[in-house]
Formats: structure tokens, sequence, C-alpha cells
């Protein structure tokens, strides 16, 4: 499997981190751990199927993908391809008539948000692309149809900021300190834009950190480190984040 990755256009840049062009020449099984991106798929050929360990079913040509808290798995046929489109924690609800926070957990057709007519024609644009920049540039041209100017919100970027400083380790009520609201509004404020609780995407920044790269120390040593009170409570969320034990995890390599 083959991963290319491209960096938006400059106008799209404060609401999209990276494209991601996966080819499979041989066909694979992948298991993707949450993350705090809300993603965008374009399946440009071959046929990807998608769901849990116990079930998957086939990609729709185009869907948008919100934040979860269990991993979800990929299968790749041969000679199959997908356009991903990774928002930043803030930037899907530029592009969408929703708040995000209702797609958690979520695997949605695009065609909740456009015509049949329109994702026809992407689908026949990407298929007559002749290499990766214009599948980027028919990409781009989409997400710029769908997109309406967001209001920035300066109260969640930094709430966001020290939430990603803190390695998600900073309680909620110190995460307020200095904050111009109260928890129920924040909170709700923080869901519309990011698509889940502080208290989630916390969650899911803290395990992310510990995914990083495999452990130096022992278990029960970055249990602590994490911020769990004992070893039993780490393990246990791990398996919920990433499908597996720490020891066979790191002992499989890559992750997405």
């Amino acid at each position: 499997m083959k991963v290319h990755t491209y960096l938006p256009g400059e106008h799209l840049r404060p609401f999209i981190k990276s494209y991601l062009i996966i080819e499979s020449k041989g066909g694979m099984k992948n298991n993707l751990v949450p993350d705090t991106s809300i993603v965008m798929a374009f399946r440009m050929r071959g046929q990807i199927s998608y769901g849990t360990k116990e079930e998957t079913g086939p990609l729709p040509f185009s869907v948008i993908t919100g934040l979860r808290k269990s991993p979800r798995h990929v299968c790749y046929a041969a000679g199959s391809a997908t356009f991903l489109v990774k928002f930043t924690e803030t930037g899907a609800s530029a592009f969408l008539p929703l708040p995000v926070h209702e797609l958690f957990g979520e695997t949605v057709s695009l065609d909740n948000f456009t015509t049949r007519e329109e994702i026809n024609r992407v689908e026949n644009l990407l298929g007559e692309a002749g290499n990766r920049l214009q599948q980027i540039a028919v990409i781009e041209h989409f997400l710029l149809s769908l997109f309406h100017p967001p209001v920035h919100d300066v109260v969640i970027a930094r709430a966001i900021e020290k939430i990603e400083h803190s390695k998600g380790l900073l309680p909620i009520r110190d995460l307020l300190k200095g904050l111009p609201l109260s928890r129920d509004p924040f909170e709700k404020r923080f869901r519309r834009l990011t698509g889940t609780s502080p208290k989630q995407f916390a969650s899911i920044v803290r395990m992310r950190n510990i995914l990083s790269g495999p452990p130096k120390d022992s278990l029960t040593a970055v249990a602590y480190t994490s911020g769990y009170f004992d070893q039993a409570h780490f393990i246990k969320d791990f398996r919920r984040f990433t499908g597996t034990t720490p020891t066979v995890f790191f002992r499989s390599g890559t992750y997405w």
C-alpha cells in the first residue's frame, strides 16, 4: 500500500490538515484508531469495505466520518484507491450545514449534503483525472462549492491548544480557567465545532500521544504518567481505543 500526502491550497489550509491518496496494489486490511480530525473520503477505484472488526460493509463513493471512541477496520481490495480529506479540529464545520457533533460515531454519505448529480460529477472527474494534482483540484473545487465562511471562535481555539499542549491531561475545571464562559455553554460550542465533548476530545488526544511511539517504560509507568490510577483501567481504555492490547498493538507496527 502507498500513501501520498499533500497539503491543501492556501485558501483551504485554515480548515484542512492534509489530503491523503491511498493506493493498494495487492489489497490489505487496516486498523483506524480514533483521531481528532473529521475525515471526508472518496473511493476513486476498486472495492473498499469499512466497519467494525466483526462486521464491514462496502464503502459508498463519498462519505464523511465523524469522530469516534473506538477503532474502525478498512479492507482495501487489490487495485483500490481512495482520497481522504483530513480536516483541522474545527475545520469541517465550514463545509457542513449541521453541528458536526451529530456525526459522532457515524459514517454518512455525502448525498446528505449535496445532490446526487454533483456526486456523480465529482466521481466522473476523478476518474478522468490524469494525475494526483488533477485529482486534488477536483476535490478542492468540490470543497469550495460547500464552503461557507465561519466565524473564528477564539475561545474554542484556545481550549484546543490547551488540551493538546497538556497531551489530553488537563482537567475540564482547569481548562475553563481564564475562559469567558461557564461550563455548559462552553461544552455546547466545543461539541458544535469539533464534533465531540471536551472530555472525549481530551481522551483522544491523550491516547494518540500514548500511541505516538513504543513505550520506553513499563505499562504501569505509562499508565501513571498518562493520568491513570491503575494499569487495569489503562489497558481497558487502550483496548476500547485500538481494539487490542498494548503489547499486541505496539508489536504490530503502523496504524492510522
